[in-house]
C-alpha cells in the first residue's frame, strides 16, 4: 500500500471535520493506486490556502509533455516583457519537423510553414503539438524555462530536454522530471499571478481548458460543468511499458477557490484506459476533500 504524505500548511478551524476528510482522501488514494502496475505519485492544494494533500509528492516523475506548460509560460514572459509578440511570424523548416510524434503541424505542413507565435503557443497547450513545443524553445531557451520554475518556488523540476531529444532516446524522457509537489506549485503561481500578466494567464488558462486531450483524466468524475485547465502528458507504450501518464491541472471548486492538482503514474504495463481511470479517480478523491482543505 502506498504511504500518503499530509502536510497541512494553514491552522483551520474545524479541524476535526478536516482530518477526517483528509483521512478519507488519504485512504481513497492509497486504494485506487494500489489497483494499477507502476508508481502513482499525486498532490492536491487549495491555491488560496496552502492546504496540501500528497502521495509520493517528493519523487520524481517524468513529465512528457506537460513540460510545454512551463515552456508557454516562458514564452509568455518575453510578451510580457516586450521582447516579443503574440503576432511574431515565425518560419517553421521542413529540417524543424519533429518526427514520430504527434504533431499536426508536421502533418500538414510536412515542408515547412509560417505561424504566428500566438499559433504556437495554442499548438503546444491545445493539442500538445511537439513541434510547436521544440519551436517555443527556440524563443525561451531550455536554460530559462528551467530558471523560470526554480524561481516560482517549483524547485523539485528540472527541463532540460526536447521533444526531438527524447524522441531519439525513449530514456531521455526521464530528465525531464517533476515530482507532484513542484507541479502543484507551479499551477499555484500560474494561479496567483506570479507568473505571467494577467491577460497572458487569460489566454493560457483558455487553451488549458479548451484541450481535449486527456479528457479522461483529471476531468472525466468531477461533476459536469466543472472548469478543469489542465496539460497531460503521455508516453508511447513500448514493450507493454509505459513510461509516463500525466495530467495536472487548476480545478475551479464551487466556492471560487482553486485546487491544483498533479497524478503521475511511471512505468506502468496497465492499458491506457485502466491509468486514465486511476487518474480520474484520484483527481476526484481530491475533489472530495477540497471542502475540508479550504476557508469558507
Amino acid at each position: 500500500m502506498l504511504r500518503l504524505i499530509l502536510a497541512l500548511v494553514a491552522v483551520m478551524s474545524g479541524p476535526t471535520t478536516q482530518a477526517t476528510g483528509l483521512a478519507r482522501a488519504r485512504h481513497a488514494i492509497d486504494a485506487v493506486a494500489g489497483t494499477i502496475s507502476g508508481r502513482v505519485g499525486a498532490a492536491a492544494m487549495v491555491v488560496e490556502t496552502g492546504e496540501l494533500v500528497m502521495s509520493h509528492g517528493n519523487e520524481r516523475f517524468p513529465m512528457q509533455s506537460i513540460v510545454k506548460l512551463p515552456i508557454a509560460m516562458a514564452v509568455l514572459q518575453r510578451i510580457d516583457a516586450g521582447t516579443l509578440k503574440l503576432s511574431e511570424v515565425i518560419h517553421v523548416r521542413k529540417k524543424d519537423m519533429v518526427p514520430s510524434i504527434h504533431s499536426p503541424i508536421r502533418d500538414l505542413s510536412p515542408n515547412g510553414t509560417n505561424l504566428t507565435v500566438r499559433e504556437l503557443l495554442r499548438a503546444a497547450i491545445v493539442e500538445s503539438d511537439g513541434t510547436a513545443s521544440d519551436i517555443l524553445l527556440i524563443l525561451a531557451p531550455l536554460a530559462s524555462v528551467d530558471q523560470m520554475v526554480h524561481t516560482l518556488g517549483a524547485d523539485s523540476m528540472k527541463i532540460v530536454a526536447t521533444e526531438r531529444a527524447m524522441v531519439a532516446d525513449p530514456k531521455v524522457q526521464y530528465k525531464n522530471w517533476s515530482t507532484p509537489l513542484a507541479a502543484v506549485k507551479l499551477l499555484r503561481a500560474l494561479q496567483q499571478g506570479r507568473s505571467i500578466s494577467a491577460p497572458s494567464r487569460v489566454l493560457l488558462t483558455g487553451w488549458l481548458t479548451e484541450t481535449t486531450i486527456g479528457a479522461n483524466r483529471i476531468k472525466a468524475l468531477l461533476p459536469r460543468g466543472t472548469a478543469v485547465a489542465h496539460k497531460a502528458g503521455t508516453d508511447a507504450t513500448r514493450g507493454g511499458l509505459t513510461r509516463a501518464t500525466n495530467d495536472i491541472g487548476l480545478v475551479t471548486l464551487p466556492n471560487g477557490q482553486h485546487l491544483a492538482i498533479a497524478v503521475f503514474v511511471r512505468d506502468s504495463k496497465a492499458t491506457e484506459a485502466q491509468r486514465d481511470r486511476v487518474i480520474a479517480r484520484i483527481a476526484r478523491a481530491a475533489w472530495d476533500a477540497a471542502p475540508h482543505m479550504a476557508r469558507k
